[in-house]
């Protein structure tokens, strides 16, 4: 269980990530905004430093980036434990993986809704992670899209056929309603944001997404 520190309080920010390590949670996930890439601006490496001096949880950091590949070795000096690119991205993919291996981190591959998942089939050998987006990038809050599911499917059927072992992650919309089928669907990663945050007893929403607490 992944909760996406964007939808925390960022102006009381370790206390909000001591309530989701209590409340469970295995990783955190950092959503890097350039501005240009998506209509949004979030944070750089100093803010993951920061968030890296809170926690020993890993850190899954996402880089909706045009140029992820210029920022690297500095989110990788700040504490990041994975770095997740897009395949849309305006750089060499397979070259900015190789570059992430070489940091001595985890690398990821991510796709937007629109975007065909054959795109990324080339670096499934090459990446510790998928991360499937079920809404456009940019924004918390968004509504699921379903299209996200058939392609865990085929990533998870992809996986087993070639012998991989990436995980796979989804991120956009998940909540009650709609992790149930997206861990049916193959997910290894259930990233949630305005809904872990704005649940009043997070350790609860934490268990109902993992399916072992109550939906009620």
């Amino acid at each position: 269980m992944a909760p996406s520190l964007l939808a925390a309080d960022f102006a009381r920010l370790d206390a909000e990530i001591g309530d989701m390590v209590a409340a469970g949670a295995d990783l955190f996930h950092l959503d890097v905004m350039d501005g240009h890439f998506v209509p949004n601006l979030t944070f750089g490496p100093f803010i993951v430093g920061a968030i890296r001096r809170c926690t020993d949880l890993p850190l899954d950091t996402h880089l909706m980036m045009t140029r992820p590949d210029r920022y690297l070795e500095a989110f990788a000096e700040a504490g990041a434990d994975a770095l997740t690119i897009h395949v849309e991205s305006d750089c060499d993919v397979a070259e900015t993986l190789a570059a992430i291996g070489a940091l001595g981190v985890r690398s990821g591959v991510s796709l937007n809704p629109d975007t065909d998942l054959e795109s990324v089939r080339p670096h499934l050998p090459s990446v510790d992670l998928v991360l499937v987006m079920s809404v456009p990038p940019g924004f918390g809050g968004q509504s699921f899209d379903e299209g996200a599911l058939d392609k865990m499917r085929r990533l998870a059927a992809w996986r087993e056929a070639a012998g991989l072992d990436f995980a796979i992650s989804i991120d956009g919309g998940v909540n009650d309603a709609t992790a149930p089928a997206c861990r049916e669907a193959g997910a290894d990663i259930l990233v949630s944001g305005s809904h872990l945050f704005g649940s009043p007893d997070r350790p609860a929403a934490v268990s109902r997404l993992r399916g072992t607490g109550r939906t009620a």
